[in-house]
C-alpha cells in the first residue's frame, strides 16, 4: 500500500473515532437522566433532569404557569380550603394536606418533591421524604418574593427558560395596568380584608394581595396597614371592629368568607370610608385574593382593573 494511502485510510479512521466520540458524549449528554442541585437549605439534591411526578403544594401556581400538572394539589382539612382558582388546571388532581403525610406521599409515588417553606422540613422531617423521592426546599421566608421562588422552582423542574417567558408575559401585563390605576384612581388608597367567622383580618404590605396593590400596582397604602405590617407574623393579621374605624382607605377589596356576619351591620362597619361610598368589593375565598404567584396575580389585577373607575 503506497505511503499516501495509508496517510488517508488513519486519517480517516482517526476522523471517524473522533466523531463517534463526539457523538457520544452529545447522546451522553442528551440522555442525562439526574442533576444536582443545592436547595435552600444547603441539601444537595439529585434530581430528575424531566421530572414527570411532582408534589410541589402550595407552589402548584408555579408548577401550572411552567405547564407541570403535580400529581397531588395542597388542602386543609381534607379539601375544606384549597386553591380553588387553579381548578380548571387540577382537575381530578388528588388532594394532599398541608403538613404533608408521610404515607400520602408515599402513596403519589413522586419523583420529585418541592417544599415550600423550610419549616415544614424540620425535625429529621427532611430525610424521611428524601428517602420517598429527591426533595428540594424553594427559597422562602419573609424577604422571598413571589418572583423568586418562581425562578427556583422552575430551576428544580428545568423550565427556567419558560419561568422567564411567564414573568417577561406578566411584567408586561402588570406595567399596563399600573398605568392604568394610576390614571383612574391617582393617590388613591385601597386595602384588603378578609373576614370569616364574623371576624376581620387585614393583610400585611408585603404578602399575597397587600404585595400587588401597593408594589406591582402602585395603590397608595393607608396609614393603618402600614402599622400593622411592621409587627405582622403572617400574612394576614386580626383586627378588631373598633381598629378598622382607623381604616381610611379609598377602596377596600373584601374576602368575604362569612356573607352573614354581624359585624356587616355594625355602624362601625357601615360608615368606613369605602362602604359609604360605595367602593367596597367582595369576592368569595375560591378566588385568587389569598394567595400570590403569576395566575393569581393576574387573576386579581383583572379585578383591580374592573372594580377601579
Amino acid at each position: 500500500m503506497k505511503k499516501s494511502t495509508r496517510f488517508f485510510s488513519l486519517l480517516t479512521i482517526t476522523f471517524t473515532g473522533l466523531l463517534l466520540a463526539g457523538c457520544q458524549n452529545k447522546s451522553t449528554t442528551k440522555t442525562a437522566t439526574t442533576r444536582t442541585l443545592t436547595d435552600s437549605m444547603q441539601h444537595k439534591v439529585k434530581v430528575p433532569t424531566h421530572p414527570k411526578r411532582v408534589i410541589g403544594s402550595y407552589l402548584e401556581d408555579y408548577l401550572v404557569s411552567l405547564d407541570i400538572q403535580p400529581v397531588r394539589q395542597w388542602s386543609v382539612k381534607n379539601g375544606t380550603s384549597r386553591q380553588d382558582y387553579l381548578a380548571k388546571y387540577l382537575k381530578d388532581v388528588p388532594l394532599i394536606n398541608y403538613d404533608l403525610p408521610y404515607e400520602s406521599i408515599a402513596k403519589a409515588k413522586p419523583d420529585l418533591v418541592l417544599v415550600g417553606t423550610s419549616s415544614t422540613v424540620q425535625g429529621g422531617k427532611y430525610a424521611q421524604y428524601n428517602k420517598l423521592a429527591p426533595t428540594y426546599v424553594v427559597k422562602n421566608g419573609d424577604t422571598v418574593s413571589w418572583r423568586t421562588q418562581l425562578m427556583d422552582v422552575a430551576k428544580a423542574v428545568n423550565k427556567t427558560a419558560k419561568a422567564k417567558q411567564v414573568l417577561k408575559k406578566y411584567d408586561q401585563q402588570r406595567a399596563k395596568a399600573r398605568k392604568t390605576v394610576q390614571q383612574k384612581a391617582p393617590n388613591q388608597s385601597a386595602a384588603v380584608l378578609w373576614v370569616t367567622n364574623n371576624s376581620a383580618f387585614i393583610v400585611n404590605d408585603h404578602a399575597a394581595s397587600g404585595a400587588l396593590l401597593y408594589q406591582e400596582l402602585g395603590l397608595k397604602e393607608p396609614a393603618l396597614v402600614q402599622s400593622i405590617s411592621k409587627k405582622a407574623t403572617a400574612d394576614w393579621s386580626p383586627i378588631s371592629l373598633e381598629k378598622l374605624t382607623e381604616l381610611d382607605a379609598d377602596y377596600i377589596f373584601l374576602v368575604n368568607s362569612d356573607k352573614s356576619a354581624a359585624m356587616f351591620n355594625e355602624p362601625i362597619w357601615q360608615n368606613l370610608k369605602a362602604v359609604k361610598n360605595q367602593k367596597l368589593f367582595s369576592y368569595g375565598p375560591k378566588t385568587s385574593w389569598m394567595y400570590k404567584g403569576p395566575i393569581a396575580y393576574t387573576e386579581m389585577t383583572k379585578s383591580v382593573l374592573k372594580d377601579i373607575q
